[in-house]
């Protein structure tokens, strides 16, 4: 996000990739779900490159799933693309990779790569161990949950929105949207639980499809 009155003005705040013909990029909603402030300058942004001097491209979201945790996001220019996997899920213990910027407000705008598989298909929510811990948003989905991966692979803050893609063939399989945290957010980089989840990409595809974006 660009924020003209900031000391930092462009802010990093999560992962995407990019998709379709190549305007168009995906992330998780909780990444761009902060409203902008009109009172403000204020607008999304897109880094693309790497280092110390990255492309910035000025980004209009144009799709919102809060349900599965996707929004899409365009810029003007033209990016290389990635391809979109079967809607089909994926199965337990397939080798994946995943690209994105871990703790990129720190170490910067150098993509890392991490190799992990898929551990299995599971409901979104994790049941609380306390009931009382309970939200109604995961009463609600504990009711009518959707399925999405679980992965054996570490994911750290900033990895919201980087793809998993098949080792092998390049495909687009899910998007990381939340890692399982043992004890509190802090531990999550002390202690990472190596266990981490995604959105499966038939999701992504659903919402592309609604707004008319040709994504195949």
């Amino acid at each position: 996000m660009y924020d003209a009155m900031s000391a930092v003005s462009h802010q990093l705040r999560g992962s995407g990739f990019v998709f379709g013909d190549g305007t168009l990029i995906a992330t998780n909603y909780h990444v761009v779900s902060e409203p902008l402030d009109p009172q403000i300058v204020q607008y999304h942004i897109i880094f693309s490159g790497t280092g110390r001097q990255p492309k910035i491209h000025k980004a209009e979201i144009v799709a919102k799933d809060p349900v599965h945790d996707l929004a899409i996001l365009k810029i003007r220019d033209t990016l290389p693309a990635l391809k979109l996997g079967s809607d089909t899920y994926a199965e337990d213990g397939q080798d994946i990779l995943m690209t994105g910027f871990p703790i990129g407000s720190i170490l910067g705008l150098y993509p890392a790569t991490h190799k992990g598989m898929i551990a299995a298909l599971t409901p979104d929510v994790i049941p609380s161990a306390n009931a009382r811990n309970l939200t109604m948003t995961m009463r609600n989905r504990l009711e009518s949950p959707f399925m999405i991966y679980q992965l054996d692979m570490t994911a750290y803050p900033g990895n919201s929105g980087s793809a998993i893609y098949d080792a092998e063939t390049g495909d687009v399989v899910g998007i990381i949207n939340k890692v399982f945290i043992k004890e509190t957010k802090e531990a999550v980089l002390e202690k990472p639980s190596g266990i981490s989840y995604a959105i499966p990409v038939k999701y992504l595809r659903m919402l592309s499809n609604k707004k008319g974006f040709d994504v195949n």
